[in-house]
């Protein structure tokens, strides 16, 4: 019979790439599956699946929750069974399994035939490069490899994705070309560290080689790089992005800090020196790029002076796109063992708005100095009477958006998206822009 099997998805854009394939495996064997971004206990199904996220304190609550929530649906009879796997799962399948006993099964995230076999089916290896999309069909995430070599004071990742595992490049290509057979014309390249693919396979870095093989791929026309460790960032992928017409000048490179205290506390293998030559080298190299970090305010070390010269550096490197999130503590990982959390979460949340704050001005100048000027946009979605898309500059889900004023032009039929339109930026807010 056929079931009908709600796949919830929570956590970063890598989570989304395991669900889109582990849905079309579910479609494979002959069941109706629903992707949902956020969980909603209104729907009624035969299974609800939900993939966790356990990075941070935040998002293991947010996880919980969700279970919770499934758990109630499953009570009133909404769904008749509860898988869930993922990342909280991974770390913690055992002692969940004992707190809620209403969950059919508890898998890892590195478990996708697992979940199948709770589902009384089989993972067919002959399409394991397919995907279900949960995204617009015009783009779509690229995971280039799994797991994590560094080793950051503060992170889980390595414990729960395991050393890091680069995707064959025959096999990447191969995973592209299915996606545009689906309409996508923009990749967005993930992993937990994008900078380390190949090494492990090629044993040299091979991020430039393999997007330059992507960008050959007839139909895709976008490709954007998320997830750079900073520390040895191959300089032939600058090389490349600012000459190849297809690479997004845009570039996600998560710093975390710039005092060297913290740095240091933080086993970033990064100084404050490298970290702004870094900068410097990005922004001398591609001209115009649009630079996203992430930022961690709280962490064992960071005194207000340290604090200090964050906000300082930030004022000093104007990043166009800046992200941050308070330390929790993570067990099992080094900061957790060797170094004490003596910042109250009162300061934590105080200093993250200061920073946020300050980025919101340092963006709201930076979309101002764009006004005038005409763009090429990707159109997402339609909203009202406006259009709705993204220049090179912005990723989708985490930056801004181009709201684009359409009474004047053609209608608003749903054959505009995924199209590229030519945009004169007109008005510009904190995070987003507007135009004709």
């Amino acid at each position: 019979m056929q079931k009908t099997i709600i796949l919830n998805t929570l956590g970063c854009s890598k989570n989304r790439v395991d669900s889109e394939r582990l849905a079309r495996q579910i479609e494979a064997n002959g069941h109706k599956v629903l992707l949902e971004r956020e969980p909603d206990a209104s729907l009624c199904a035969d299974v609800l699946i939900i993939n966790t996220c356990g990075f941070i304190q935040d998002a293991k609550e947010e996880s919980i929750e969700a279970i919770l929530e499934a758990v109630e649906a499953k009570s009133r009879g909404a769904i008749k069974q509860l898988i869930v796997f993922g990342c909280l799962s991974q770390r913690y399948a055992s002692s969940l399994a004992r707190e809620i006993p209403e969950v059919d099964a508890f898998l890892g995230a590195n478990e996708p035939a697992m979940v199948l076999k709770a589902l009384g089916q089989k993972w067919k290896p002959q399409i394991a490069a397919e995907r279900l999309l949960s995204t617009p069909a015009h783009y779509a995430y690229l995971k280039i490899s799994e797991g994590c070599d560094r080793s950051c004071a503060y992170c889980a990742i390595p414990l729960i994705r395991g050393p890091h595992l680069s995707t064959p490049l025959e096999a990447l290509e191969h995973e592209a070309k299915l996606l545009t057979t689906k309409g996508v014309k923009e990749l967005l390249l993930v992993a937990q560290d994008t900078t380390y693919y190949g090494v492990d396979l090629y044993k040299k870095q091979m991020l430039a080689p393999l997007m330059e093989r992507l960008a050959k791929i007839e139909g895709i026309e976008w490709i954007r790089l998320h997830y750079a460790y900073p520390a040895a960032f191959p300089m032939d992928v600058l090389e490349l992005m600012a000459n190849h017409p297809k690479i997004c000048h845009y570039l996600d490179l998560p710093l975390q800090h710039i005092s060297n205290k913290v740095l240091t506390a933080m086993r970033r293998s990064m100084d404050e020196t490298q970290t702004r030559r870094l900068v410097e080298q990005i922004r001398t190299k591609v001209p115009g790029i649009c630079l996203r970090t992430t930022m961690m305010v709280g962490h064992p070390g960071e005194d207000k002076r340290a604090f200090e010269q964050l906000l300082s550096f930030v004022a000093d490197a104007r990043f166009e796109r800046l992200g941050a999130f308070t330390y929790s503590e993570e067990e099992g990982t080094y900061a957790a063992h060797h170094c004490r959390d003596t910042t109250s979460e009162k300061v934590k949340q105080e200093r993250y708005h200061l920073l946020m704050e300050l980025q919101s001005g340092i963006s709201h100048a930076y979309n101002q100095s764009r006004i005038g000027q005409k763009e090429r946009v990707l159109i997402d979605r339609i909203d009202g009477d406006k259009w709705v898309g993204r220049t090179q500059f912005e990723s989708p889900e985490v930056d801004g958006e181009v709201f684009i004023d359409n009474k004047h032009n053609e209608a608003c039929s749903r054959n505009v998206i995924g199209t590229f339109k030519e945009v004169t930026i007109q008005r510009a807010g904190d995070y987003d822009l507007y135009g004709t």
